[in-house]
């Protein structure tokens, strides 16, 4: 898993900042490092939970209904990337490390909050702004999910009522 091997070339191309402090710059590198992995972005399925990933973590898979962004008075901030970097190190975790889901999920959300907040977003918008689709997406008819999502997440919660509506939707499907 760790190897003491120098960095490639490509790898030391995306760093443009450099500091060993908590650095806005360094953490935006860091979101179009992890965000340039993710072989594919898909939003045309429903996925509970708002977001998930693919068996083989090659693709991020975000509800079909939730926004790509949120628009401010002033601005309008893209939002996917932020959820594709929650996703991402919650796989890693989970398949690199074999952490149970709770303790990936608080990893990944804890660096979520990071880069939310080094974009100079407040995480209470943010949130909020999540909450209010993850709580439509909770109630909506799953019609069609992607046969090859990761179940780890409602496994290890124990949310087998999403499960079900989740494997007959992947099953309508086929």
């Amino acid at each position: 898993m760790l190897i003491q091997s120098p960095l490639s070339q490509d790898t030391q191309r995306e760093v443009h900042a450099r500091s060993e402090e908590i650095s806005a710059e360094v953490m935006a590198d860091v979101l179009k490092a992890v965000n340039a992995r993710v072989k594919k972005i898909d939003r045309s399925y429903d996925i509970p939970y708002v977001a998930g990933y693919s068996q083989n973590g090659e693709k991020v898979y975000i509800d079909r209904h939730m926004p790509k962004g949120l628009q401010l008075k002033d601005k309008r901030v893209e939002t996917d990337r932020f959820v594709t970097l929650h996703e991402v190190i919650e796989k890693a975790l989970l398949d690199e490390l074999g952490l149970h889901y709770l303790h990936a999920h608080q990893i990944a959300l804890r660096a979520e909050r990071a880069a939310v907040e080094s974009a100079g977003l407040s995480w209470e918008v943010y949130e909020s702004f999540c909450r209010e689709y993850e709580k439509q997406i909770a109630d909506e008819r799953l019609k069609r999910v992607p046969s090859d999502l990761d179940l780890t997440p409602y496994r290890d919660e124990k949310d087998f009522q999403t499960l079900q509506r989740m494997i007959g939707a992947m099953d309508a499907e086929s």
